[in-house]
């Protein structure tokens, strides 16, 4: 348990911001050959949950610095909802070693195609359970340098998760190849070394073959153009206030933001404009009305638009985390419909109301926006929005796919500090721009501000905790990726046709023997 704990530790370092995208297929490989000789059902789990615990209080340890350094709850009781949520989801890495103890089939099955595919699903659980935190999923480590992410615009994330785990189950075949040896009657004795071995019988080993063909279509996936070009480049500026979040709703530093926002704005000259989620800390309906009059007639000399992020009041008292349009063409809005629970909202109010006395976040009960939401008509673009970390559900940013020409991400991360979180995140949105084939435009507050390209690739961006502005030209896209025709629909049916041989292959083994 221990060398698990700290497999999953260091499979942090696969991920942004540190981009090492073969690690966690090795540190996965580990796991899976823990689990091979565990004794058995429970001992396997326990593996599987110091494996995720690891991964998740080093990964996402900055749930810490959001609850204590922004939300003021107390030091130890924000210690403990941390380490408590960093176990609750470690139950599924559990889960799944328990499951990989259950079916007695030959090793080489097992590691093969059984536990990559009770990985994956238990990864894809993670993605919608209790609303869903897809953080972490192995399928971002491989994004965008990792040949493996060739299978992004095809099968999702989740299918890249997916071949990641089977190239991890296959090397433990490989390694148990080198290191079992023959003993008469076709008998291996594992732990000792291959007397005959040659580098050529490795090579054409079924397991290695499989590898070379799994990584070879991979590179090869990620040379297609799913999409292709529509209408006439535009240019956007992205803007980045950089204002720190404990100053960002005092009341005293409202003008401050404003002017900060409209500084930033009116020196671009840029067709589209981007201002980050809740820039102006303000309702619509309080904001000044010669200040959107202002950004409105700039953004119409620019010929474009302007998109705000800022909180939307209807009259029933109702309000929306929003960001609306205005300029050129008609005023629209989006409305977030995938909120944060305890950020945005208190899920089982009745039991866990309690929560809203502690934690010092303003506009905790925010109302959820259609999930059949259209794109955006502006700048001559079929802008799709989302916000915050709606990006990190990719089944639901294709809702909007294929009409959207370009997806556009706004976010408030300076929730996490000097953490690794944004870089994760702009991983993450790296991940949904190659699902799609489109590119996708990131205005946060304090950073990562980016603008990535269809390959995944980060083509502009600023750096953290900084003012400024990203101005770049974009090309909107159309057409459909197979995942945005097939979703998550795809990769799930890979997992439960591998479990199925898997099983087919038990069975055949127990007749065998009888």
């Amino acid at each position: 348990m221990v060398l698990a704990f700290l497999l999953g530790a260091v499979t942090v370092a696969g991920f942004a911001p540190f981009y090492l995208f073969p690690l966690p297929i090795v540190t996965l490989a580990a796991l899976f050959a823990l689990w091979h000789r565990a004794a058995g059902a429970r001992p396997a789990a326990l593996i599987g949950f110091a494996y995720g615990l690891g991964l998740f209080l080093f990964g996402v340890s900055w749930v810490y610095v959001s609850l204590h350094d922004f939300g003021a709850m107390p030091a130890p009781l924000a210690a403990l909802a941390t380490l408590l949520f960093c176990a609750f989801i470690a139950l599924l890495p559990a889960a799944a070693g328990y499951a990989s103890a259950k079916l007695n089939v030959p090793p080489a099955v097992k590691l093969g195609l059984f536990i990559p595919a009770l990985w994956t699903l238990a990864e894809w659980t993670r993605g919608w359970l209790f609303t869903g935190f897809p953080w972490l999923a192995v399928g971002y480590s491989q994004v965008p340098l990792s040949p493996l992410a060739g299978y992004a615009p095809v099968l999702g994330v989740y299918g890249v998760t997916l071949s990641s785990a089977v190239t991890a189950g296959l090397l433990v075949v490989l390694w148990q190849r080198c290191t079992t040896r023959d003993e008469g009657g076709g008998r291996r004795a594992e732990g000792k070394a291959w007397p005959g071995i040659s580098f050529k019988s490795l090579i054409l080993h079924p397991s290695s073959l499989i590898l070379i063909a799994l990584w070879l279509a991979g590179w090869g996936l990620k040379q297609i153009e799913w999409t292709e070009p529509v209408g006439t480049p535009v240019t956007v500026s992205l803007l980045q206030g950089n204002i720190a979040q404990d100053l960002k709703w005092r009341e005293e530093r409202v003008r401050a933001t404003l002017d900060a926002y409209r500084g930033l704005a009116e020196a671009s000259t840029s067709r589209l404009i981007i201002l980050p989620e809740t820039a102006l800390p303000l309702f619509l309906e309080q904001v000044p009305q010669d200040y959107l009059s202002a950004l409105t007639a700039h953004a119409r000399k620019n010929q474009g638009d302007i998109l705000i992020g800022v909180p939307e009041r209807l009259p029933n008292g109702e309000y929306f985390n929003s960001v609306v349009s205005f300029g050129t063409a008609p005023t629209q809005a989006y409305r977030k419909s995938h909120l944060v629970p305890f950020g945005e909202f208190i899920p089982l109010r009745p039991v866990l109301g309690w929560i809203v006395g502690v934690l010092a976040i303003p506009l905790q009960d925010f109302a959820r926006g259609a999930e059949d939401q259209q794109p955006l008509a502006v700048a001559g673009q079929r802008v799709a929005v989302n916000i915050c970390y709606e990006d990190a559900f990719g089944e639901e940013i294709i809702r909007q796919l294929p009409e959207a020409t370009v997806l556009v991400n706004v976010s408030n991360v300076a929730w996490f500090g000097r953490s690794i979180a944004p870089q994760q995140h702009l991983q993450i949105s790296q991940a949904r721009a190659l699902e799609t084939g489109r590119y996708l435009l990131r205005a946060t507050n304090t950073g990562v501000t980016a603008a990535i390209d269809p390959r995944g690739e980060v083509v502009a961006g600023a750096p953290e905790f900084t003012a400024a502005t990203v101005t770049h030209p974009i090309q909107g896209y159309s057409g459909s990726t197979p995942y945005v025709r097939w979703g998550n629909y795809a990769a799930l049916t890979l997992c439960l046709t591998l479990i199925a041989v898997a099983r087919w292959a038990g069975s055949r083994g127990v007749r065998s023997a009888a």
